[in-house]
């Protein structure tokens, strides 16, 4: 039986050597709610010092490790694992993230809104302004054929407009998946579906977790009232060809998981084929 929680709002930031991006975070985080709000840093194995400081010189700001680089989804299970029962509304967000005015805040009113809502994402903006499409279709295997193969060259293709849904109105709407970078998650259907899945180690593991909440019957919320700045990929562009192994090894997982038993092998083949030759590309070229 699922325990109750309260209604107490938490953030879980996944941390790994995040540098002054954190202060940012938090420090525009604190006109995001007018609510009483901790925060857990489930830290990766930071070598740069910027966690601990947090924790140690800011109010409601704790500091969990997680005993080494265990990945995006796992690193957060922690975090959540770690709250008490008075938490019902948990935020999972990265360390380079701008919050807007009252982004927290908008984010739960709309949790009003839709008792069947598991998962509520706000509107992510790049530095440029532009906005980044953190709503998005669950992904078949026609369209993830299509967005990987010719999504590169063409991105105005068909599967890659379709999957981003390129073409659908910026509004308050049902989403097959949200971005995980930002990500408000109601705790008992967190709980109902077992969090993230651990076998990703980055990359996916939002679109595995909308997928299973959709499956259990709670809806993802694309929220664009709400607004974050999100400097993407502070934190990998150290290592660039290894996250873009674990992004293949993640889209393989994801759809192997989705196509089993002998007669699905054939495709499984061709996938993983397919994807290790656009890893060889992708890694020749970066």
């Amino acid at each position: 039986m699922s325990p109750e929680y309260g209604s107490e709002l938490a953030v879980v930031i996944v941390t790994y050597s995040p540098g002054e991006t954190l202060d940012r975070c938090l420090d525009t985080m604190a006109k995001a709610t007018s609510r009483p709000v901790r925060v857990v840093l489930a830290d990766n194995g930071s070598t740069d010092g910027a966690p601990e400081r947090a924790a140690a010189e800011r109010d409601g700001v704790t500091l969990l490790r997680t005993g080494g680089n265990l990945g995006y989804g796992t690193a957060a299970n922690r975090g959540v694992a770690a709250l008490d029962s008075s938490v019902g509304w948990i935020v999972v967000a990265n360390p380079d993230l701008e919050w807007g005015d009252g982004a927290l805040d908008t984010l739960l009113e709309a949790a009003a809104r839709w008792p069947r809502g598991g998962s509520f994402g706000p509107l992510i903006k790049e530095p440029s302004g532009a906005v980044y499409p953190s709503a998005r279709l669950v992904p078949s295997l026609g369209r993830g054929i299509g967005h990987a193969v010719v999504g590169r060259v063409w991105r105005g293709n068909p599967w890659t407009r379709a999957y981003k849904q390129s073409d659908t109105s910026v509004a308050e709407r049902p989403a097959g998946w949200l971005s995980g970078s930002c990500l408000l998650v109601r705790r008992t259907a967190f709980d109902s579906v077992s969090g993230f899945d651990p076998r990703y180690f980055m990359y996916f593991e939002d679109v595995d977790l909308g997928e299973r909440l959709g499956r259990a019957g709670w809806q993802n919320v694309y929220v664009p009232s709400a607004e974050v700045v999100h400097i993407q990929g502070h934190s990998t562009a150290r290592s660039s060809d290894a996250m873009l192994a674990a992004h293949h090894a993640s889209a393989y997982r994801y759809i192997a998981d989705r196509h089993r038993g002998w007669r699905w092998a054939p495709v499984r083949w061709a996938v993983r084929a397919g994807l290790a030759l656009r890893l060889k590309l992708e890694t020749r070229k970066s």
